[in-house]
């Protein structure tokens, strides 16, 4: 086993390790030799190769989203660290762990007209939870100054303390740190035998056992008639189902899921778009909304994809929000009144300890009007042409029970609301940010820590924005993605203002004929290719199948109809 020379990657590799940290994904450099070193030739480390800093980034964000533990990222000096940045922003906002670990050049080379000398101190502080910046070690550092009267153990303290700060951040708040080591060369020698024995930190990590007086809240709860839940991102398999039983049993409660909840029951509203856009087409709709207006308001989970019932929770705010993490809580409708730190399981099992369940037609009222659109659904999916709205629906009734679902961004993850989603799918997506940067990088890395196959399900930009995602050694036989191609940014037309400047098609929809046929051929995945219902059928029978490579299907769309055929949905269902 081999170790850098230079004490500094030597600390830094040990901290990791003592900590059980073992993902590396490395992108190739000179200046991060040291640590590139220190990890791939340590047994303990799983390392990853992965060229294009973007890609890794989001590719170590599906591993660390998998796994909940943190995964290291390294990479040289001067821009290659800013490739990484839509994925720290992603991480930060998605409560996710990433080690981020920079290689810089010696703090008197910075701002003196070198090569890849940026300032990379601190590049993350808005989006990251610590940014810790290494000293030089004193025998490779040639400055004269301020550094150079710091001793050897001095240097190594200061390390060993804001590396124990750093990797205790990440573990414990779910979140990334940056960690800065500026080397001096040379960089590529070795030794046998480490230098240094760091110190390790490790503080008392329990929670404040101080919890709220809980019991004025079960009196407000136990007293409405008209309680609403909503559920934004959340991970699979998190709440007991003896508790979505009780909730299911109390007529006073409404419980509204997305997609990407991963919360499933046959009484919880699964398509919340369907019961609030007929609302907003109807004569007496301040009527309807204030009907469904609840008076006790109760969140948990991440971001919420729903526009519509944001706007409406807005409009209609509640008389109590509540919102229940362990960590934080957003001010999503600008009427937060409460935020439970505590494990959402633990806070539903102390509120619904002894439930007094009040007379209420709230759930039954809007249960006859989610009947309704799933009937009015059908009937509209079995008028239509086939379009993006068609081949979602497709979809979805066929993807393979057990696999773990990826989504891409805009039109992808809000179509995906509209449908069903079959309680043994695990469904994830990128709504930190919620860019369409990163979805095949993302799904890639996820993959690998999945025990089922894998499903990402895309549209034209996301794939085409991220193709280097697919630039890696590490996609399994068994990955599968979808792309919806509809020939350019359809969300857009969905939007208001579509049509408004002469320049749309170009600047806001971005048409494009780029072949996804030649891009399968470059990367060697197997390719196929439907453009319309029954071609769609008859593919998704083979897709699924066993393979030696990875399988890529294409679904055109017609780019003009798209936006008329979602729209006419919500006139049709109202």
């Amino acid at each position: 086993m081999k170790y850098s020379s230079i004490p500094s990657a030597q600390t830094v590799v040990y901290h990791c390790k003592s900590r059980g940290i073992k993902d590396v994904v490395i992108s190739p450099g000179s200046r991060n030799a040291p640590l590139t070193i220190g990890f791939a030739e340590d047994d303990f480390f799983s390392c990853y190769s992965i060229v294009d800093e973007r890609c890794a980034a989001f590719f170590a964000l599906g591993i660390s989203q998998q796994i909940r533990r943190p995964v290291i990222l390294v990479c040289t000096s001067g821009s290659a660290l800013l490739n990484y940045y839509p994925a720290i922003s992603e991480a930060y906002y998605s409560d996710i762990p990433l080690v981020v670990i920079s290689a810089d050049r010696p703090q008197y080379k910075i701002d003196i007209g070198d090569g890849q000398t940026i300032r990379q101190e601190n590049v993350f502080k808005n989006h990251i939870g610590y940014s810790a910046n290494l000293k030089l070690d004193p025998e490779f550092n040639l400055e004269i100054g301020k550094e150079k009267s710091l001793s050897k153990q001095e240097v190594q303290d200061f390390n060993d303390d804001e590396l124990n700060k750093a990797l205790l951040i990440a573990t414990s708040h779910r979140t990334p740190v940056h960690i800065n080591v500026p080397f001096e060369e040379p960089l590529y020698e070795t030794l046998k035998i480490p230098t240094v024995v760091p110190s390790l930190d490790n503080p008392n990590t329990s929670e404040d056992s101080s919890s709220d007086d809980i019991q004025k809240f079960i009196e407000i709860w136990n007293r409405a008639d008209k309680k609403m839940i909503l559920v934004g991102t959340h991970y699979p398999e998190q709440i007991d189902t003896q508790i979505l039983e009780k909730l299911a049993k109390d007529d006073a409660v409404l419980v509204f899921t997305e997609t990407t909840s991963n919360l499933h029951h046959p009484t919880f509203f699964p398509s919340i778009d369907s019961i609030i856009a007929p609302i907003e087409k109807k004569e007496d709709r301040d009527e309807h909304f204030r009907k469904l207006q609840p008076s006790v308001l109760l969140t948990f989970g991440g971001m919420i994809v729903s526009k519509k019932v944001k706007a409406f929770l807005r409009a209609y705010p509640p008389e109590h929000h509540w919102h229940v993490d362990s960590k934080k809580a957003f001010n999503t409708f600008f009427n937060l009144s409460h935020h439970f730190k505590k494990d959402t399981s633990l806070f539903f099992k102390e509120l619904l300890k002894n439930p007094s369940v009040r007379q209420s037609d709230y759930y039954n009222y809007w249960a006859g009007i989610k009947d309704h659109y799933v009937a009015m659904r059908k009937r509209y999916l079995d008028e239509i042409p086939f379009t993006d709205m068609l081949a979602f629906a497709t979809i979805m009734k066929q993807i393979p029970l057990g696999y773990q679902l990826q989504l891409a961004n805009s039109s992808t993850v809000r179509y995906t609301q509209l449908f069903d989603v079959h309680p043994s799918l695990r469904v994830f997506s990128n709504r930190g940010t919620s860019g369409i940067d990163g979805s095949t990088s993302t799904a890639i890395g996820a993959a690998l820590y999945n025990e089922n196959p894998t499903l990402l399900l895309t549209g034209d930009l996301s794939f085409f924005y991220d193709s280097n995602g697919f630039w890696n050694d590490y996609i399994r036989p068994d990955f599968r993605v979808i792309v919806i191609n509809n020939g350019g940014g359809g969300i857009f037309r969905i939007l208001p203002g579509k049509g408004a400047t002469a320049h749309f098609e170009k600047y806001f929809e971005t048409v494009h004929d780029l072949k996804i046929e030649r891009l399968c051929a470059f990367y060697d995945l197997e390719y196929s290719l439907a453009d319309d219902v029954v071609n769609l059928n008859s593919s998704l029978a083979q897709f699924y199948e066993p393979s030696s490579r990875p399988k890529l299907l294409e679904i055109r769309t017609p780019r003009v109809k798209n936006d008329e055929i979602l729209l006419n949905y919500f006139d049709f269902i109202s």
